[in-house]
This record gives C-alpha cells, sequence and structure tokens, in this order.
C-alpha cells in the first residue's frame, strides 16, 4: 500500500511571505507531494482580529510560484461562488499551475449543531457567513446543490458548450476555454462525512478526505469508511478506486506521538495524508516534515 503525505497551511495568523517560504521549501522536497489550503474568510481559532486570506487567490499565487506539488483547498465551500464561475477559476489555477490542481470540494455552510464535525461549540460558518453577506441552507439543500455543482464542474472541463437547468443553477450557453491542462479533468476530492455526503463521494469522487485526530476519533473514521463502503457496494462501484484521505494537525512538540497516530491512520486504511501545520511556522518546517515523520514512518 502507497502512502501519499501533503502539508495543509491554514492561512490564518499568518504572513503571506511565511505561507510562500513553506511552499516552496516543499516544493524541493519529493517526500511531500501535495500542498493545500482552506475556504475560509475569518480565523476559526484565536484572536477574531486576526489575517486571514482568500483560498483560490491565494492558491493561484502559490501555484505561480512552484513548480512540483499538486494543490488544492481542503476544502472549497460550494456556498461561496457560482458553479460555473469556481469552474472557471479552477481551470484558470490548474492551467497557471501546468495541470496540477486536485479540486477540493465540500457542502460549504449548512445548518448544523453544535460540535459538528468534531469541532466545538456553535458552528463557525454562522458567524462567518453573516460577515459576509452569504446564507448556510439546509442539509439536504446542500447536497442537491453540490451535486448540480459537480455535473456543472464536470461538463465545463469536458464540453464545448452547454446549457444546464437545474433546482437551483441554470446556465444558457456556457463555454470555458481553455481546458484545464488535466484531461479529462482535474481529480475530484470531496470532503465530508455524513450519509449523504458519503453517498456523493461514492458516486462521483476520486478521493474522500476528512478531518481526523484532534476533530474525529480514529474509530469514528473507520465507522465511516465503512458506511462509504456501503454506498460503493449498492452503486457497484469499487471502494478501492477512492483514495481515502485524512487531515492531520501536527505538534511540533511531539514528532514520536504524531507518528504513532499517523501509523493508526494508515492501518485504518488511510492512504493519504495531510499534515496541518501550525502557525508560526518554524524556519525549515517543511524539512523538519520529512525528516521527522515521514522518513520515519516510510523506514
Amino acid at each position: 500500500m502507497t502512502i501519499k503525505f501533503g502539508i495543509k497551511t491554514s492561512p490564518m495568523h499568518v504572513g503571506y511571505d511565511d505561507i510562500v517560504r513553506v511552499w516552496q521549501e516543499a516544493d524541493d522536497l519529493p517526500e511531500i507531494e501535495d500542498a493545500w489550503l482552506w475556504d475560509h474568510f475569518l480565523p476559526l481559532a484565536g484572536p477574531a482580529n486576526g489575517p486571514i486570506y482568500e483560498g483560490w487567490t491565494l492558491l493561484a499565487a502559490l501555484a505561480a510560484q512552484t513548480r512540483r506539488l499538486r494543490l488544492g483547498l481542503l476544502v472549497t465551500s460550494n456556498r461561496v461562488r457560482e458553479p460555473a464561475v469556481l469552474g472557471k477559476i479552477a481551470t484558470t489555477v490548474d492551467v497557471i499551475s501546468g495541470g496540477r490542481l486536485t479540486m477540493g470540494l465540500g457542502v460549504g455552510g449548512t445548518h448544523q449543531p453544535p460540535g459538528a464535525g468534531g469541532i466545538a461549540g456553535e458552528n463557525p460558518a454562522l458567524r462567518e457567513y453573516a460577515a459576509y453577506g452569504l446564507k448556510p441552507v439546509p442539509p439536504a439543500e446542500g447536497i442537491a446543490r453540490l451535486e448540480e455543482t459537480i455535473e456543472i464542474l464536470q461538463r465545463m472541463w469536458t464540453e464545448e458548450v452547454f446549457d444546464f437547468e437545474g433546482r437551483y443553477y441554470t446556465l444558457i450557453g456556457n463555454r470555458n476555454e481553455p481546458k484545464p491542462v488535466q484531461r479529462p479533468r482535474p481529480p475530484l476530492l470531496l470532503g465530508g462525512w455524513g450519509n449523504r455526503m458519503l453517498r456523493v463521494v461514492a458516486e462521483h469522487a476520486d478521493i474522500w478526505n476528512v478531518p481526523g485526530p484532534p476533530h474525529n476519533s480514529l474509530d469514528y473514521l473507520v465507522e465511516r469508511g465503512k458506511v462509504l463502503d456501503e454506498h460503493c457496494a449498492a452503486l457497484g462501484r469499487d471502494p478501492g478506486e477512492i483514495i481515502r484521505s485524512v487531515q492531520y494537525i501536527l505538534s511540533y512538540e511531539d514528532p514520536a506521538g504524531a507518528r504513532k497516530e499517523i501509523e493508526e491512520l494508515v492501518e485504518a486504511g488511510m492512504t493519504h495524508i495531510v499534515l496541518g501545520l501550525r502557525a508560526p511556522y518554524p524556519e525549515g518546517v517543511a524539512h523538519w516534515v520529512v525528516d521527522e515523520i515521514i522518513r520515519p514512518l516510510r523506514g
């Protein structure tokens, strides 16, 4: 079983130059295969007035300053941009990067109870969406909107011109040129854990991503994986076709403990480990990740 490793630099409470430094350092280290941002407008932790950058704009800048890393957002909120606008943005980033984009996508802000997704307290999307004039929707509507977006993206990337008439979105005479460098399309990563979301993953995704420790326990991830397997069986899809990806937030103080938990994630079937780096980023942090986490695990 081949295990791949990536890093995630959540762009809050950190400077732009620091993010560039980490990505360019990682770009020179083949043990790190991909790098990720997120899609938020307010900090999810720490001071509410701290700096934070818009994900797709930052991703385009980083795509132009790296040469090897695959890249994307974990994950794009489907509630923030109209689907065809998102398709054009993603196409542009794939072209800028020379075909290195992985299209990370999730439902986005929906009405959720406190503590959902392993994040303590009130749903952070409520404050964020209110600040930016966005509206959360019921979960069922969020899933339906996501399915329409997936179809629109796939058609933008493969068809010359098309119309689309959905329940939530309508397009007339859509054209998207140039097409992405990757053919027939960039890989699709879907993030989420609910039963209905896992059905969408089973039907459409190349990669399934879910937050791991400290947000979700190992037992919970195993149980969610079994639900995904059941959906794949119902659809007649081989579950082995879907890469299982997990986010793990690193502690710089306890690399041995991190290695142990990552080993458990791998034993549970996760084959793509995204290591979340806490800001501020130490000098040489990408080298530290390779020396203290990746090489010992592979060795």
